[in-house]
């Protein structure tokens, strides 16, 4: 141990909000493009309690050309009269002191999504200017902060004929690496909500294109599905609407199947989007097999010839369902709130679905029959599957080497400093092989195009010789039951593909296969697209490696001298290229670009690989039709 002397000296006190400002991602994830739209969401999520508990009809989310965020409510307005035990503003120990608010009080506030107290003051402390205007009683207050310290005191500056509460804040730029939003990833979160709270209206506007969206759904959670479904046939038209109270806990769930074959549930609890699920999911989900095995066995619909009994599995295949349950005390897995840990919902969850659902298949017999049938021929793939999985499992055991004969694997056996280039072609593959660094990189050629797993069942993919290539090499294997993360052989994952049409669409097959059956390898980071140039300009003995026409014109244009004595090479396949430049422009760690896969809109990203490579050609045309206009590069 160190000589000097650890002492009561040496203990760090952050005061006030400090602490927020030292380790901004303990309360909103991290300081990049999520976090910095996270800010946005807190301020909108008090808005949304008030209209939870019956006091706010309308929201408004400006965008302004600074770059600056504005939230608007009509609900009753921030308090500003003394606070007995701080002696300042209400208001003021809203938005200065961690773990204030009114929703520890649940005479204000039955349920709500802030819970923690820390939403308003978190992003008033990492504010390079925040301001809260409020009317309230017929007045209009207005309190200023700059990084999270008053600059003035609660004034009163007008009269109002309206309540409501406006907060306007600038992101502090020297804790976010950038300060830009996003139009898209806004509205995407403000739609959710509008989804979630039928007949509550939320605008979003944007100064900086004067572009501007209204989300207002009478239908709710119903129209939620549907909009989730827009681009997949249902198999039933009207989605099931289960609806009703379980132990004090309101619960709402919408369910439709479609004739895909991969499941799309989304849970919340009080508004926040549970992406890792929790109890209410569990008992969903319990429910579900529980409820529609007890059908089928009362009515007979499962034929004597299929010996089996529908699993979570079955049950869930082609199914889209919105979960939303309101807790008063719910217990989030930290302040980012990613899963729900409360016992008692589960039980609620169960018991609701339980009786709603099988009141619904009774009432429904000609679309109970169809869910059935959906379901049994589900559970008939998974045999198949099953069947699939254990030749494969033989035929690997009886072979001496285990990894697939096309891969090249490197020598470490460390996965964090390991990577694998999924590489179009044995072309391309030769000369990646040639070119790599064997200790840490990893090649396997695929043949042509993989198969389309948006439209096969998991029967099918397995027994895809290229899959079963890629799931081998990887390690995880696929599906809920099977995947395992702690298998994992590399932890980058690089998609290689030629600068083509042939090439694009090979990556949005892989993409689609790892988005539905990898979907954790894409959320954590793990997947990638490598960037090889599309032109090599020389002039002399000048070279320079172009990756898209804007560059390509910009150096063009620095070039003194003759224009014509400029040679230009079009790479349309990485097997142009021998090993020492594909090593040089697309897999050396210290020159390459790679972009990262990530997942900031899981609704979008599962609308988009439904539209592109689904079975429906209307989305299909209008998506093109909408995004020609973004082609950066268009082989013809």
């Amino acid at each position: 141990m160190s000589g000097k002397n650890y002492t009561a000296q040496n203990i760090q006190v952050l005061k006030g909000l400090e602490a927020v400002r030292k380790r901004p991602a303990m309360y909103i994830g991290d300081v990049s493009s999520k976090g910095l739209h996270h800010l946005v969401y807190e301020i909108v999520d008090n808005s949304i309690d008030e209209a939870m508990a019956g006091y706010a009809s309308e929201i408004r989310v400006t965008i302004h050309k600074t770059e600056e965020i504005t939230v608007e409510d009509d609900g009753r307005g921030i308090p500003v009269d003394m606070h007995p035990g701080e002696n300042k503003p209400a208001v003021e120990v809203i938005m200065t002191v961690l773990h204030a608010g009114g929703k520890f009080d649940k005479s204000n506030y039955k349920v709500s999504g802030g819970l923690h107290g820390v939403g308003a003051s978190v992003v008033n402390a990492l504010s390079k200017t925040c301001r809260v205007e409020i009317s309230r009683n017929g007045k209009k207050y207005e309190q200023n902060y700059k990084i999270g310290i008053p600059v003035d005191k609660v004034k009163e500056i007008g009269t109002s004929e309206k309540n409501g509460t406006k907060l306007t804040f600038l992101a502090d730029p020297e804790i976010f690496k950038t300060v830009s939003y996003k139009f898209e990833i806004l509205a995407s979160r403000l739609r959710e909500l509008s989804f979630l709270n039928r007949n509550l209206k939320i605008t979003l506007f944007d100064e900086r294109t004067d572009r501007e969206e209204t989300f207002l759904y009478e239908g709710g959670l119903k129209a939620f599905v549907e909009f989730l479904d827009e681009a997949r046939t249902p198999v039933n038209k009207e989605p099931v609407y289960l609806e009703g109270e379980r132990d004090g806990i309101p619960i709402e769930i919408a369910m439709q199947y479609n004739t895909t074959y991969t499941e799309n549930i989304l849970t919340y609890c009080n508004n926040v989007n549970t992406i890792e699920g929790g109890t209410h999911l569990s008992g969903f989900k319990s429910a579900l097999t529980r409820t529609l095995n007890s059908y089928a066995q009362k009515y007979n619909l499962i034929k004597n010839g299929d010996k089996v009994n529908l699993t979570g599995e079955d049950v869930r295949e082609g199914l889209t369902t919105v979960i939303s349950v309101k807790v008063s005390e719910p217990q989030f897995e930290g302040q980012t709130k990613t899963k729900l840990g409360n016992s008692e919902v589960r039980g609620a969850v169960e018991s609701l679905v339980n009786q709603k659902l099988f009141e619904y298949l009774e009432e429904n017999p000609a679309i109970s029959k169809t869910i059935i049938d959906k379901c049994t021929s589900a559970a008939r793939a998974r045999e198949a599957a099953r069947h699939a999985r254990e030749l494969t499992r033989r035929k690997t055991a009886l072979e001496s080497n285990s990894m697939p004969g096309k891969l090249a694997d490197c020598s470490s056996n460390n996965p964090e400093e390991c990577e694998i280039y999924l590489v179009e072609g044995d072309s391309a593959g030769g000369s990646a092989k040639q070119g790599r660094n064997r200790r840490f990189q990893a090649i396997l050629p695929l043949k042509g195009k993989i198969l389309n797993v948006e439209k096969a069942r998991l029967d099918k993919i397995l027994v895809n010789e290229e899959i079963k290539t890629m799931i081998t090499a990887i390690g995880t294997s696929i599906g809920s039951d099977n995947f395992s993360l702690e298998k994992l052989r590399y932890h980058k994952i690089i998609i290689m593909t030629d600068a083509d049409v042939d090439g694009a669409h090979i990556r949005t097959l892989l993409l689609t296969f790892f988005f539905r059956y990898m979907n954790e390898l894409v959320q954590r980071g793990n997947v990638y697209i490598a960037q090889p140039p599309l032109y090599k300009i020389k002039n002399g003995k000048n070279e320079w490696y172009v990756f898209d026409d804007a560059q390509k014109e910009e150096i063009i244009s620095g070039i003194e001298g003759a224009k014509d004595k400029i040679g230009i090479q079009r790479y349309k396949g990485l097997g142009e290229m021998n090993p020492e430049q594909l090593w040089e422009t697309t897999m050396d760690p210290e020159k390459r670009t790679i972009l990262q896969v990530t997942m900031e809109n899981a609704i979008e990203a599962d609308q988009i690989f439904t539209t592109l490579m689904g079975d429906e050609v209307e989305p299909r045309r209008k998506f093109i039709e909408e995004n020609a206009q973004y082609v950066r590069n268009l082989d013809i």
